[in-house]
């Protein structure tokens, strides 16, 4: 059966002191307890656990094929991606071949969001300019794209070597390429990009009100058409989303407050209510979180990926594990079946390797 719409979690991999506590994860505690949630995620029936990529503290995943392939050699089902991968800092070659090994490893559960991050020291880290930032990205997927489709690759661009008759190894799993995603919460250029290729946009909705990604997500869909790939309603969409839940809501709310009163994210800055009422942040009971991301098909269409950010702001092991308990027990049936409900026979599923390359198949038999 074709998965319709998948829904897993995201982390960023952030160290931050439990403002409840005082206490502060090693980097190892923290790295092990993003194993420990993604294969709770697998246990409670999510589809997707994804990591972020950062290279600067107080952040941890700077390997994330590293992380995805031991996650991937302890779970059976799940799929792996990531919230970033920085195209526009990681050489194209490696990405290609870390995410085409990392494929074979995990039988093909892999894809990835691409993005430019959001840390502008890290563009000199890695010899790179960040006011060439969208240049970069569009010159280095474009790459990555030859380097997956094509056996045998002569190459020459602006901001790396040339190469000639070079050959990415190993080659992709079935000869289909990871499916990739372009990430971006305010650059309409990469939704214009992932439109042109015909890939998936991801709007991280998060921090900033539903209008500001419903115009991001028509512009894709639009372009998307444009550049022949089917309809609007054919387009590949994956959002992010926020919460945190309690049986009863005024509990969620009174735990949740000082964590997000001195998060790094937005801290100190509007109140939990205010942020609640402008972004999707939802704080409060299982039914609130159904109820308020049904709310996103009416806004951007029937899409294919839901995220949800939940191990953030010192939050601790324990709380996050019973998160994923209300969201895989309470939450996501409810979600399978609503979303599934009047949900149009031409809207495609989700991106899996299977989809992919029986889409694969159907188009060399059409050729031959």
């Amino acid at each position: 059966m074709v998965t319709k719409v998948q829904f897993g979690i995201f982390s960023v991999g952030d160290v931050t002191t439990d403002p409840t506590t005082g206490k502060t994860p090693a980097e190892h505690e923290r790295i092990k307890a993003m194993v420990t949630i993604a294969l709770k995620a697998e246990e409670v029936g999510l589809d997707v656990f994804a990591t972020g990529e950062h290279h600067n503290p107080p952040f941890v995943p700077s390997s994330p094929t590293t992380m995805l392939g031991y996650i991937a050699a302890r779970t059976e089902r799940l799929q792996l991606s990531t919230a970033t991968t920085l195209i526009t800092t990681n050489d194209p070659v490696k990405i290609a071949e870390d995410f085409a090994m990392l494929q074979h490893l995990a039988d093909g559960r892999v894809d990835l969001m691409l993005g430019r991050g959001n840390t502008g020291p890290v563009y000199p880290w890695f010899g790179q300019d960040i006011r060439q930032g969208i240049p970069l990205a569009i010159e280095n997927y474009a790459l990555l794209r030859r380097l997956w489709r094509e056996d045998v690759v002569d190459w020459e661009g602006r901001f790396r070597t040339p190469l000639q008759g070079f050959t990415s190894t190993p080659r992709p799993l079935d000869g289909v390429p990871p499916f990739v995603w372009h990430g971006s919460i305010r650059s309409p250029e990469i939704a214009e990009q992932a439109a042109y290729y015909g890939d998936g946009f991801f709007a991280n909705n998060i921090f900033w009100p539903k209008e500001h990604f419903v115009r991001l997500i028509s512009l894709y869909r639009q372009r998307y058409a444009h550049y022949g790939h089917g309809t609007p309603e054919q387009a590949v969409v994956g959002l992010g989303g926020q919460v945190f839940m309690r049986k009863n809501s005024q509990d969620a709310v009174r735990e949740f407050r000082p964590y997000f009163d001195v998060a790094p994210v937005y801290g100190h800055g509007p109140s939990l209510e205010e942020f609640m009422a402008e972004t999707p942040l939802t704080v409060g009971s299982p039914q609130q979180v159904i109820d308020r991301t049904l709310e996103f098909r009416e806004y951007f269409g029937d899409y294919q990926r839901q995220l949800f950010l939940m191990d953030h702001a010192g939050l601790p092991l324990k709380t996050v594990l019973e998160q994923l308990d209300l969201l895989g027990e309470e939450v996501v049936p409810v979600l399978r079946k609503e979303f599934a409900k009047n949900r149009p026979a031409e809207v495609p599923g989700a991106p899996t390797h299977a989809r992919l390359l029986a889409a694969k198949d159907a188009s060399e038999t059409v050729g031959a």
